[in-house]
């Protein structure tokens, strides 16, 4: 007697009581994974783009929006800062390198940031095609970039003004294709980068007056004013000893115009921020897979006593006491597993969904989904949920006395 195919025949006997229990198993368990991936994916993205960077300097405002906008790319600079001033901090004995960076322009939504070649090595960017820029206006291009817009060497992109597509376009000068990426997984794979001279020189060639006109310079003087007027946006600091983390960006903040801001930190914070609002979620899930139990326990209940003269009618045709339990528990483990794999289902579904969202509007995405740890612990939750929920109906089908019962009917 194949007591697993009447487990599956008791199950589509009610459709609709097996559907409602799997369906608030599989929401409770897919919001749990689904927030475990999302917290988890985003997580390693954030930590991977931090490799490297103990302190971001850059103008005085919100010390997140500074790390979200020169790290992480994904938010307005707080302003410029002044090359000078700049140059007078990366040359303190406490820094050990220092990565100047240039940003305000974008290509087709892409930001354009000049930087040093440091940052590709910061990154352990590599060249797929082409080479590193060598002259002004020459560009290399992040792998998600030119897959997007189809860029291919030696070609020539104009920047607008801002970081939207909306601005306006600076339609004098074009940058030259010379480089393509290879795939890094970091916020490299979403930019354009060039020299900083290139930045500084897009921006001076439109020094106009208020009739359009240039004004007119003395050539050494214009040379030295540009020099002493030049502006970055922010500065990636790397420390000699971590140490200095504790002291040197207080200096900063304390003694000077610029803002000092430490990336692990803010990110922290900001995880923290977020952190009640996902433990409410997870809560809310695992009373929504509590109630999903009960849902089974009355489920399989009902079905016992509904069917105990089929049951006593299996007994005499040769089927055991403990094969009639095992059928309740097998039905029971069906649920619950099935409940455990549409809620996994579920939440790959969410994940792809979010990153969609975030790759149109900060041009992001968490393309690599794993099994998580915590989701093997998940399906020891589904199983265990299963087997106390047929506990009861497993022991009273044991203990069913099958003369009485076929003596009633």
């Amino acid at each position: 007697m194949n007591i697993f195919k009447l487990s599956i025949k008791n199950i589509l006997n009610k459709p609709l009581n097996s559907f409602i229990t799997v369906v608030l198993l599989a929401l409770g368990i897919g919001i749990i994974s689904l927030l475990l991936q999302l917290n988890s994916l985003i997580k390693d993205q954030m930590d991977n783009n931090l490799r490297g960077i103990d302190m971001v300097v850059g103008a005085k405002g919100s010390p997140l929006q500074l790390i979200l906008s020169s790290v992480y790319h994904i938010d307005s600079p707080t302003g410029n800062i002044s090359l000078k001033e700049a140059e007078e901090i990366s040359n303190n004995k406490m820094v050990g390198s220092s990565i100047k960076l240039l940003y305000g322009d974008n290509h087709k939504g892409y930001r354009i940031v000049g930087a040093d070649k440091k940052l590709i090595e910061l990154y352990k960017g590599e060249i797929k095609e082409g080479k590193e820029w060598e002259n002004p206006f020459e560009v290399v291009v992040g792998s998600k970039v030119y897959e997007k817009l189809n860029i291919k060497l030696g070609d020539s992109l104009l920047s607008s003004h801002g970081l939207r597509e909306t601005g306006e376009t600076h339609s004098d000068k074009s940058f030259k294709v010379v480089g393509l990426l290879k795939t890094s997984n970091s916020v490299m794979d979403q930019l354009i980068i060039t020299s900083p001279e290139s930045v500084w020189d897009i921006h001076s060639s439109h020094d106009h007056d208020e009739d359009g006109h240039e004004h007119e310079h003395d050539e050494d003087e214009h040379e030295h004013d540009e020099d002493e007027h030049k502006e970055i946006t922010a500065m990636l600091i790397k420390f000699k000893n971590p140490m200095n983390i504790i002291q040197f960006p207080r200096q900063i903040n304390e003694n000077t115009n610029l803002q000092a801001a430490v990336p692990s930190y803010e990110i922290s914070r900001l995880f923290k921020l977020f952190g009640f609002g996902i433990d409410t979620l997870i809560y809310l899930a695992y009373l929504i897979i509590i109630v999903s139990g009960f849902s089974l326990f009355i489920n399989l209940f009902n079905s016992m006593n509904d069917k105990k003269y089929e049951m006593a009618l299996i007994r005499t045709l040769g089927a055991s006491r403990f094969q009639l339990s095992r059928m309740i528990i097998f039905e029971s483990l069906i649920l619950t597993i099935s409940g455990f794999l549409t809620g996994l289902l579920f939440s790959r579904f969410g994940v792809m969904f979010v990153s969609s969202l975030m790759d149109e509007s900060i041009n992001y995405n968490l393309e690599t989904i794993i099994i998580l740890y915590e989701e093997y612990w998940l399906l020891g939750l589904s199983i265990l949920l299963g087997l106390i929920s047929s506990l009861i109906p497993a022991i009273q089908v044991y203990k069913m006395n099958i003369s009485k019962i076929l003596a009633d009917e």
